[in-house]
């Protein structure tokens, strides 16, 4: 349904402003993607899932507190019923600024112990306090903003039609054509994001060990979101290099193990 009005409504756009529709679209995604990040979790997600206080006061006043040395205030912290469509495993937090809501699958609470998910949500803490989400969107909206143009720019110049002997011209053919044309242009990008993202999860493992301490839970956690995610283990590594958002398993834990952690950090949150 969503993905139906958002079709609609880029389509209208394009019709209503011909010359400058690839500045509306950009502009109508931007706030699209803002909506479905900070909006959804509160109007959408509850819709499909139930989501329920954690009844553990002690598990909660302890993520409070750690998260509270990041500069993190948690409003609440609750438990999202994902077990009725599957194993996967997960926690996340939602709202804007510094005040958090978090959210916490069953199947996480039910496999892990307390230490193993204050260590998952150290790793969450890292991603905010780096600012790592904050960064994609920006480089997102700056390559969206360019490729839009260049995708209007194309389609204006009617070369496509040329190049693919296109007899009966038309707006959707040619975007049809860009769209497969483009897979191919932006595939060798694939790895600079692919590295990017990693690299990301490789501060925010630092960070949480900056944040707890706690290198053994780190792993552990880790061991049991693969088992629990079916995640494979031993990927080829030109395949791991091009296309994993996260180092793989075996190497994401030699990496924690040889962890030294910022000192000042861990002077200032273990105080």
């Amino acid at each position: 349904i969503v993905t139906g009005i958002v079709i609609t409504a880029g389509l209208w756009i394009i019709q209503s402003s011909p010359d400058f529709w690839w500045l509306w679209i950009w502009a109508f995604f931007l706030v699209f993607s803002l909506f479905m990040m900070y909006i959804s979790p509160y109007v959408i997600e509850p819709l499909f899932n139930k989501f329920s206080p954690i009844e553990d006061q002690i598990m909660v006043e302890r993520i409070q507190r750690m998260l509270m040395k990041a500069g993190i205030t948690v409003s609440r912290v609750f438990r999202m019923d994902a077990s009725k469509r599957s194993r996967h495993t997960n926690a996340y937090f939602s709202g804007i600024g510094r005040v958090k809501r978090i959210i916490l699958y069953d199947t996480l609470l039910e496999t892990m112990d307390q230490d193993e998910i204050l260590a998952v949500l150290a790793h969450e803490a890292g991603h905010w306090k780096r600012r790592h989400i904050l960064k994609m969107i920006v480089a997102t909206e700056v390559l969206s903003f360019i490729v839009l143009y260049g995708v209007f720019r194309i389609l204006q110049s009617g070369i496509l039609a040329d190049i693919f002997l296109i007899q009966h011209e038309t707006f959707f053919a040619e975007l049809v054509i860009l769209g497969f044309v483009g897979g191919i242009i932006s595939l060798p990008f694939t790895p600079i994001g692919s590295f990017i993202s990693r690299r990301f999860e490789r501060e925010a493992d630092s960070f949480a060990f900056s944040l707890s301490g706690n290198r053994d839970s780190m792993i552990s956690a880790l061991i049991k979101l693969a088992k629990d995610n079916l995640s494979n283990l031993h990927p080829h590594p030109l395949y791991a290099a091009f296309y994993y958002s996260h180092p793989p398993v075996v190497q994401r834990i030699e990496q924690i193990k040889n962890l030294k952690g910022d000192v000042e950090d861990r002077v200032k949150y273990q105080r």
